[in-house]
């Protein structure tokens, strides 16, 4: 009975605690975004925080006095940091005199609030049953809505007035989030000039959660604060994360997730080595630039800080850190299962050479671990770099390259020759480029990056598929064979799909904004088309004058090119079941 009733409480308890800290984050979210210290002061506010606290509190108590609701060992220092963090608020807010007062209007203390706060609920919602209501939806729905949502959030963070400098229209703020959010860094206003930092960091929050996907990290703190998940989940998960084995659904997420930290932190360091000019930046710039830079090349969003990003005079010529932010975005564009397939393999390889040295026995064992998908993916990778650089270099030889040295003339070719393929970031202007490199610049953007990673594009699998299924049909093979394997029907079935599919939305979208904005360039039209539905960012300077509806369009043309219309579709179809028959096959006239 005794038992019946503190369940009954804890469950009271616990739908409090998630109330009071939405209403406390909403609240904390409006003051922050509007600019209301004077509310900070009112006691009614002390009030609600302090019972925020004190259910928090209350719930991580009841949490682990209930032997069956007791978290497992891992979560227990994450939740005595919680417990420390919101005790310690609850005695700066409560401590009368000087201490509570310099607290209350420090920055730092509400977004130290903030984040505790958000932590809290995020430990409650994902301990309790409420995520099994998302798991009627199949994974295209769940990825498509994800995707939607978090848009349509940002947009409305993004018209907070704290966000920018001057009020923006909410079609702007839209456009704005749905490339943050899409990875593309196509852009309506100005980063540098029109945003406040609050609201450049808004951008690198959706940045980073776009580039990523959100549900990544859903799916990651779901399993971290729960220590388990069912088998529908982990098929879900499998899905969205393409998994090979359910085994590897939630140690791949992490080692997405530290790939992904552990590149931005490097390029973040690197990035400040790059940079040597102290004096106008300063060290609060210069730390903020490295990062948000770091996180828009690593997701291929093409964002900057920089009002004519790379053109910008005293980053024009600085040749090491556009290496450097080049290689953060080809990493970036790989696709995670190539990161994943490789630390197998070097787990597997190590393991066996030290079991090898102790047995005092050869390795020569060599095992089928790095995949076709892999194989493809770098090759495919490889031949696209070399090829953009060389024909960059050729085209704008003597153009846009003069004025730089032998070496220079190398380091941005390679730069520019590889970030159309989702990247998005220019140290030239693309309005004044020749028409071979505009050409082949939209070809580039077109392919795109790797599965699964943070760009866009058909995907450099798509384009490899196309091209030997074109070479060995010419060659009279009736199927396509690479490497000693067999590539199955389904993958160029999808492979085509895909093909037909962003031809057809990149065709409506130019046709839709020639109706809207017909006295633009019709090649800047279609270069804009392209550069928004493969995610690049890359412009030739129309996009902020172009009209209401064409705008629309883009925000579009960006959301099914990062989501791809295929999932659109199997979201929105049912999938018939699979029929154990097959009718007698005939040949279709082609040419």
């Amino acid at each position: 009975m005794l038992r019946s009733r503190v369940r009954q409480i804890y469950q009271v308890v616990r739908w409090l605690t998630v109330i009071f800290s939405l209403v406390s984050l909403s609240w904390l979210i409006y003051d922050i975004g509007f600019k209301h210290p004077e509310y900070h002061v009112l006691a009614s506010v002390y009030q609600l925080y302090i019972s925020t606290f004190i259910l928090n509190v209350g719930a991580l108590v009841f949490r682990y006095a209930m032997r069956e609701k007791r978290p497992p060992r891992k979560i227990w220092p994450f939740d005595v940091l919680l417990m420390l963090s919101m005790l310690s608020i609850l005695y700066f807010i409560i401590l009368p005199g000087q201490v509570s007062a310099s607290f209350i209007t420090s920055e730092g203390a509400w977004i130290w609030v903030f984040v505790t706060l958000l932590f809290g609920l995020m430990g409650e919602i994902f301990t309790s049953n409420i995520h099994r209501a998302f798991l009627d939806f199949n994974p295209a729905q769940l990825f498509v809505g994800s995707f939607f949502v978090l848009i349509v959030l940002g947009a409305f963070a993004l018209k907070l007035p704290t966000a920018t400098y001057e009020s923006i229209s909410l079609l702007d703020a839209f456009f704005t989030a749905t490339s943050a959010v899409c990875v593309t860094g196509l852009i309506v206003l100005d980063t540098a000039k029109d945003f406040t930092p609050f609201g450049q960091g808004l951008l690198l929050l959706l940045i980073q959660l776009g580039g990523l996907g959100i549900m990544t990290f859903t799916s990651f703190f779901s399993f971290f604060f729960r220590g388990e998940t069912s088998y529908k989940n982990q098929l879900l998960i499998r899905e969205i994360t393409n998994s090979g084995r359910l085994t590897q659904v939630y140690s791949m997420i992490k080692t997405i997730l530290l790939y992904t930290l552990g590149f931005e932190l490097l390029g973040a360091l690197l990035i400040f080595s790059s940079i040597n000019d102290w004096e106008v930046m300063g060290l609060t710039s210069k730390l903020f630039f490295s990062v948000f830079h770091s996180v828009s090349a690593f997701c291929n969003a093409g964002f900057s800080t920089l009002t004519d990003g790379l053109m910008t005079s005293g980053f024009r010529f600085n040749y090491s850190l556009q290496i450097i932010l080049a290689w953060l975005f080809i990493f970036g564009g790989l696709g995670f299962p190539i990161v994943f397939n490789f630390l197998e393999y070097f787990r597997y390889y190590i393991v066996n050479s030290v079991s090898s040295i102790k047995k005092k026995l050869p390795f020569v064992h060599r095992p089928w671990i790095i995949n076709i998908n892999t194989r493809l993916v770098l090759i495919t990778t490889g031949f696209l770099i070399v090829i953009g650089t060389v024909f960059f270099s050729i085209f704008e030889y003597n153009h846009s390259l003069s004025e730089h040295s032998m070496w220079g003339k190398m380091v941005v070719s390679f730069f520019n020759g590889t970030t159309p393929r989702t990247a998005g970031f220019n140290s030239i202007d693309f309005d004044q480029a020749q028409l071979g490199t505009i050409m082949f610049t939209v070809l580039l953007m077109w392919i795109g990056a790797s599965p699964m990673s943070t760009g866009g594009g058909i995907k450099t699998t798509t384009f490899a598929l196309a091209v030997l299924n074109i070479t060995q049909m010419i060659q009279g093979k009736k199927r396509i064979e690479v490497y000693r394997r067999q590539i199955s029907d389904a993958s160029i079935r999808r492979a085509f799909a895909v093909i037909f599919l962003s031809l057809a939305v990149i065709g409506i979208s130019i046709f839709l904004i020639r109706i809207f904005d017909s006295e633009k360039d019709h090649t800047a039209i279609v270069f804009e088309v392209f550069s928004a539905y493969s995610t690049v960012g890359l412009s030739m300077g129309i996009t902020p004058d172009l009209s209401a509806g064409s705008k629309m369009v883009l925000i579009g043309t960006m959301f099914i090119g990062r989501v791809t219309m295929f999932t659109i579709l199997v979201a929105v179809f049912r999938r018939v079941a699979h029929a154990n028959y097959r009718y007698p096959q005939e040949e279709i006239m082609i040419n």
